[in-house]
C-alpha cells in the first residue's frame, strides 16, 4: 500500500479557507476537519493573508516588489556562479559524504535546510529514492494516527491538560509513548494547555515588545485586611482581556472592553482565532463610539503588546497599564464580569455552535449592560452610568471652554 500524498493548496484554495475562516462560523477545529489542514496553519495562512491584503487595491506594489525580489536573486546568483558554480557546490557536498554506507546512513545524511542543494538532488548524490525521506511502515502510521486521535479526545475532555498531564493520560490508557513525541504532535495540532486561572495561558507573553508598567495602583485602598478598588469616574480606566469559550468542537475566544467605574461593556467580540486583529478590533469601535480614557489596562499577552494595539493607544494619547507578573487580580473588573456571563449566560445554555453563542452573548451583553442591576454602582444599570457620565464630562467641559473664551 503507498504513502498517502500530501496535498498541495493553490494560493486560490488558501483564499477561500481563509474566507471560510474569516465569516466566524466554525472553530479552528472544525475547519481543520473540513480542510484537512492543522489549526496552526489555518492561523499563519490567516496572518499572511491579512498582512498583505491591502495589495488587491494596489497592484503596482506586487510588480515592484517581484521586480526587486528578482534583482536581488539575480545578483545572488551571480556572486554564487562567480564564486562557486552549481558543479563546484554539488561536487564539494558530495566529496564530503560517504557514499558506502546503508540507505538509513545515507538517510540520515540528507540535510533539509541546503539552500542551492535541493533534497532530490542530494538523494540522486546518494543514490538513494526520494520517497524513501518519508517512507514510514503502516504498522507506525496507524500508531501515529491512533495517537493523534487519542490526544485530540483527551483534549477536549480536558483543555487544561498540558503534554505532561496528556503524556500520563496515554500511558493509564495503554499508549506507551515519550513526553517529547506528545509535546510535538500537540504543537502540530496547534493545542496548548488552558488554564482559567492564569492568564499567562489566554494571552501568551510575547518578548518581542516592550512590557508595561502596572501604573492603577492609586485606584486600590485598603479597608481592614482586605484591598478595594474605587474609580470614581467613567472613562478614568477602560480595560480589555481573552477569554476561552468550550464548544463541542473546540475553543472560540472571546474579547472585551469594560470601563472600570460603570462596569459597562464598551466593545466585544467573539472570534474563532486568538490574534491581534480580535483586541484591536474592539478596541478600535469602542473608540469610535465613546470619548478616550485615560488608562486602558490588560495583561502581558501578545496580543496587547503587539505594535498595532500600543500604537492605537498612543494615538489617542492613552496611558497604557499593565498587570504585574501573574496578578489577575489586577485587572479583577473584566475577570469578574467574564465569571458572570460564563456562569449566567454560556453555562446555563447549550449552544450547538458559534452562530448560537454568538446570538447568546449579544442578547446577553444588551441585558447586561441595559437591563441589569449591579451591585457595586449601586443597583444601577451599568450603561446607564456610564453614559450619564460620559454626558456630564461633556457638559462641564464645554462650559469650561466657553468661560475661557
Amino acid at each position: 500500500m503507498g504513502r498517502k500524498k500530501v496535498r498541495k493548496f493553490s494560493s486560490v484554495e488558501k483564499t477561500k479557507i481563509v474566507l471560510d475562516l474569516l465569516k466566524e462560523e466554525l472553530t479552528l477545529v472544525e475547519l481543520s476537519s473540513k480542510y484537512g489542514v492543522t489549526s496552526k496553519t489555518l492561523q499563519n495562512w490567516k496572518h499572511q493573508f491579512m498582512e498583505h491584503a491591502y495589495l488587491a487595491f494596489d497592484p503596482s506594489k506586487v510588480v515592484s516588489a517581484y521586480k526587486d525580489e528578482i534583482a536581488h536573486l539575480k545578483d545572488e546568483n551571480d556572486s554564487l556562479a562567480k564564486t562557486l558554480g552549481k558543479t563546484t557546490v554539488e561536487r564539494d557536498w558530495a566529496v564530503g559524504k560517504l557514499k558506502s554506507l546503508d540507505l538509513l546512513s545515507k538517510k540520515g545524511l540528507v540535510e533539509s535546510k541546503l539552500t542551492h542543494l535541493p533534497k532530490a538532488r542530494q538523494c540522486k548524490l546518494l543514490s538513494i529514492n526520494r520517497s524513501f525521506l518519508y517512507y514510514k511502515s503502516s504498522i507506525e502510521d496507524s500508531f501515529n494516527k491512533e495517537l493523534i486521535n487519542k490526544i485530540a479526545d483527551i483534549y477536549i475532555d480536558h483543555p487544561e491538560y498540558g503534554y505532561r498531564y496528556i503524556y500520563n493520560q496515554l500511558l493509564e490508557d495503554g499508549l506507551s509513548i515519550g513526553k517529547n513525541r506528545v509535546l510535538h504532535y500537540m504543537r502540530r495540532m496547534g493545542l496548548c494547555a488552558v488554564y482559567p486561572r492564569k492568564k499567562v495561558f489566554t494571552s501568551f507573553k510575547s518578548s518581542k515588545y516592550k512590557a508595561h508598567g502596572y501604573l492603577l495602583d492609586k485606584y486600590w485602598f485598603s479597608s481592614g485586611q482586605t484591598r478595594r478598588l474605587y474609580v470614581p469616574k467613567s472613562n478614568q480606566v477602560w480595560s480589555g482581556d481573552i477569554t476561552y469559550i468550550k464548544t463541542n468542537n473546540g475553543f472560540i475566544y472571546f474579547a472585551a472592553i469594560i470601563d472600570w467605574h460603570s462596569k459597562a461593556i464598551l466593545s466585544y467580540k467573539v472570534s474563532n482565532s486568538m490574534d491581534t486583529t480580535l483586541v484591536t478590533d474592539i478596541l478600535e469601535e469602542a473608540l469610535s463610539k465613546y470619548p478616550a480614557p485615560e488608562y486602558f489596562n490588560s495583561d502581558h499577552g501578545s496580543q496587547y503588546t503587539s505594535h498595532g494595539h500600543i500604537q492605537l493607544l498612543k494615538k489617542y494619547g492613552i496611558k497604557i497599564s499593565m498587570n504585574g507578573q501573574g496578578r489577575s487580580i489586577d485587572n479583577v473588573v473584566i475577570e469578574r464580569f467574564f465569571r458572570t456571563i460564563k456562569y449566567n449566560c454560556l453555562f446555563i445554555n447549550d449552544f450547538k455552535n458559534i452562530k448560537e453563542i454568538k446570538q447568546g452573548i449579544n442578547d446577553y451583553m444588551h441585558k447586561y449592560n441595559y437591563k441589569r442591576f449591579h451591585s457595586s454602582i449601586k443597583y444601577q444599570k451599568p450603561m446607564n452610568v456610564y453614559l450619564t457620565h460620559v454626558k456630564n464630562q461633556y457638559a462641564k467641559a464645554e462650559i469650561t471652554r466657553k468661560q475661557n473664551l
